[in-house]
Protein backbone atom coordinates (compact mmCIF):
# COMPACT_ATOMS: atom_id res chain seq x y z
CA UNK A 1 0.00 0.00 0.00
CA UNK A 2 1.68 3.22 -1.14
CA UNK A 3 0.75 6.51 0.23
CA UNK A 4 -1.84 7.52 -1.66
CA UNK A 5 -3.84 4.29 -0.83
CA UNK A 6 -2.60 5.02 3.11
CA UNK A 7 -4.30 8.20 2.58
CA UNK A 8 -7.60 7.35 1.10
CA UNK A 9 -7.84 4.65 3.41
CA UNK A 10 -7.58 7.37 6.68
CA UNK A 11 -9.98 9.30 4.95
CA UNK A 12 -12.91 6.91 4.36
CA UNK A 13 -12.26 5.31 7.38
CA UNK A 14 -12.96 8.80 9.40
CA UNK A 15 -16.30 9.27 7.17
CA UNK A 16 -17.52 5.82 7.97
CA UNK A 17 -16.66 6.32 11.66
CA UNK A 18 -18.23 9.68 11.78
CA UNK A 19 -14.75 11.45 12.63
CA UNK A 20 -13.91 14.72 11.01
CA UNK A 21 -10.34 15.23 9.79
CA UNK A 22 -8.68 18.22 8.33
CA UNK A 23 -6.15 17.19 5.27
CA UNK A 24 -3.02 18.00 7.79
CA UNK A 25 -4.75 15.80 10.41
CA UNK A 26 -5.39 12.80 8.15
CA UNK A 27 -2.26 12.68 6.70
CA UNK A 28 -0.53 12.46 10.10
CA UNK A 29 -2.93 9.50 10.64
CA UNK A 30 -1.77 7.73 7.26
CA UNK A 31 2.26 8.61 7.67
CA UNK A 32 1.34 6.99 11.46
CA UNK A 33 -0.32 4.27 10.05
CA UNK A 34 2.41 3.43 7.28
CA UNK A 35 4.58 3.40 10.13
CA UNK A 36 2.49 1.25 12.20
CA UNK A 37 2.47 -1.57 9.12
CA UNK A 38 6.33 -0.72 8.66
CA UNK A 39 6.41 -2.26 12.36
CA UNK A 40 4.44 -4.78 11.92
CA UNK A 41 5.99 -6.40 8.63
CA UNK A 42 9.64 -6.29 11.04
CA UNK A 43 7.93 -8.14 13.38
CA UNK A 44 6.12 -10.39 10.91
CA UNK A 45 9.99 -11.17 9.74
CA UNK A 46 11.23 -12.24 12.73
CA UNK A 47 12.05 -15.81 13.03
CA UNK A 48 11.57 -17.67 16.16
CA UNK A 49 13.08 -21.30 16.38
CA UNK A 50 10.64 -24.23 17.40
CA UNK A 51 11.75 -23.63 21.22
CA UNK A 52 10.22 -20.27 21.52
CA UNK A 53 7.46 -20.37 23.68
CA UNK A 54 4.73 -18.58 22.36
CA UNK A 55 2.38 -16.71 24.43
CA UNK A 56 -0.32 -18.36 25.07
CA UNK A 57 1.74 -21.36 26.68
CA UNK A 58 3.04 -18.84 29.16
CA UNK A 59 2.31 -19.61 32.81
CA UNK A 60 3.54 -17.05 35.69
CA UNK A 61 5.18 -18.61 38.80
CA UNK A 62 2.34 -19.49 41.51
CA UNK A 63 2.41 -17.14 44.31
CA UNK A 64 4.13 -18.03 47.49
CA UNK A 65 1.10 -18.46 49.38
CA UNK A 66 0.07 -21.17 46.89
CA UNK A 67 2.39 -22.98 46.93
CA UNK A 68 2.94 -23.24 51.01
CA UNK A 69 -0.32 -24.25 50.81
CA UNK A 70 0.71 -27.31 48.94
CA UNK A 71 3.28 -27.91 50.99
CA UNK A 72 6.29 -25.91 49.15
CA UNK A 73 8.73 -24.13 51.42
Amino acid sequence: MNETHLLAYVKASAVVQGLVLDDARAQRVASHLARTAHLAQLLEGFSLSVEAEPAELYQPLAFADTLSKVGVP
